[in-house]
C-alpha cells in the first residue's frame, strides 16, 4: 500500500539526537506480592540503567522477575520499594506521554481489523488525522516488510507476520523506548532468527532503546548491547555482560571511538552493522558461553556450536 503521489511525504522514522538522560533508570527496586500463601519476594535490590538507544536483554530462570521488572517500567504495576524513571519521568507520566511501546509474546491483534487498521489503532486513539494515519501506517508496514498485506486480517497471517504487525503497532507513536516480553518465544526457529534480524535493523533505524525479556541465550547475545543476568527468586541482578564481537560492530567499540560517555547513537550505529554471519563467528559463541556461565554462576562444559541453549 502506498500513499498517492500528490500526498505529503510521510515523516521519516529517523534516529533521535543523542540523549543525555537515561531511557530507564531503576534504583533499589523491590517487589513483593501478597498471596494466600504469604509474601512472595519477586525482586530485590534492582539497580539498572538503560541508556537512550541501547538494547538490553533480561535473562534468567523462570520466576526470577524478568517480566515483573518490565511491568514495573511499563506502569502496569508499582514497585514495593525504590524508584523507576523513564526518560526522567515517572512510569505513569511516560505512559501518558507515549514514551514507550510494548510487544508481548502474543501479538494481541484485533481479529476484526485489517493489518493496516491494527497498526493505526494507537494513532486513532490519540486523534491523528486520517491522512497522517495512512502515511504513518504505510511507512511502518514498509519497515516491517508487510506493505503488501495491509488489507489482510490477522487469521490470514503466519505467527511471524502477526508479530511484525505487533511491532509496527508498537512503533506507531514513534516511542523512544520499546518494551518487549518474549515476543518471539512462540515462533519456530527459522522465523525467530528472521525476526531477530528484523528487530536489529528496526531498532537501529528508529534509534529506540529496547528492553527485551527472553529465555534464549543466543537470542539475547545476538540482539543486545548488554545482557542482564538475573538470579532465581527473589530476582536480583547477578551480572551484566557487555556484548563484544570481533569486527561485528559493537556498542563498546563505537563508544570507545567516540570518547568516554558516548551513548545512544553509538549503540544504534554498532547494532546496524550486525549481520546473520555473526551467528557463526567465534566471538558470538564466546559471548554465549559468557552468559551461560553468568547464569550458572560457574564455568560450564561447552555445548555443541550453534545449538540453542536456554
Amino acid at each position: 500500500m502506498s500513499a498517492p503521489e500528490n500526498a505529503a511525504a510521510p515523516e521519516t522514522l529517523s534516529a533521535p539526537a543523542v540523549e543525555t538522560v537515561a531511557a530507564v533508570e531503576v534504583a533499589a527496586v523491590d517487589k513483593v506480592f501478597e498471596t494466600r500463601g504469604g509474601l512472595v519476594h519477586a525482586l530485590e535490590g534492582i539497580d539498572l540503567t538503560v541508556a537512550a538507544g541501547e538494547f538490553v536483554s533480561l535473562i534468567g530462570p523462570s520466576g526470577c522477575g524478568k517480566s515483573t521488572l518490565m511491568r514495573l517500567v511499563a506502569d502496569l504495576d508499582a514497585p514495593s520499594a525504590g524508584t523507576i524513571t523513564v526518560f526522567g519521568k515517572t512510569p505513569a507520566r511516560a505512559r501518558l506521554d507515549q514514551e514507550y511501546g510494548i510487544a508481548f509474546q502474543q501479538a494481541g491483534l484485533l481479529p476484526w481489523r485489517t493489518v493496516a487498521a491494527n497498526v493505526a489503532l494507537p494513532l486513532e486513539l490519540h486523534g491523528a488525522t486520517s491522512a497522517d494515519r495512512k502515511a504513518k501506517v504505510a511507512e511502518l508496514l514498509e519497515m516491517v516488510g508487510l506493505a503488501d498485506f495491509a488489507d489482510r486480517y490477522p487469521d490470514q497471517l503466519s505467527g511471524g507476520m502477526q508479530q511484525r504487525v505487533a511491532i509496527a503497532r508498537s512503533l506507531a507513536e514513534q516511542p523512544r523506548l520499546l518494551l518487549m516480553d518474549e515476543p518471539f518465544g512462540a515462533l519456530d526457529e527459522m522465523t525467530r532468527e528472521k525476526m531477530q534480524s528484523d528487530l536489529v535493523r528496526i531498532s537501529a533505524e528508529t534509534g529506540a532503546a529496547v528492553v527485551f525479556v527472553t529465555h534464549s541465550i543466543p537470542e539475547a547475545v545476538f540482539l543486545s548491547d548488554r545482557v542482564v543476568v538475573m538470579s532465581p527468586r527473589p530476582g536480583r541482578i547477578r551480572e551484566i555482560v557487555p556484548m563484544r564481537f570481533a569486527g561485528a560492530g559493537t556498542a563498546a567499540d563505537d563508544a570507545g571511538a567516540a570518547g568516554p560517555g558516548a551513548t545512544g547513537g553509538a549503540d544504534t550505529a554498532a547494532r546496524a552493522r550486525r549481520t546473520e554471519g555473526l551467528r557463526e563467528d567465534r566471538s558470538f559463541f564466546d559471548m554465549v558461553t559468557a552468559v551461560r556461565e553468568a547464569l550458572h554462576g560457574a564455568p560450564v562444559a561447552p555445548g555443541a556450536r550453534g545449538v540453542e541453549t536456554r
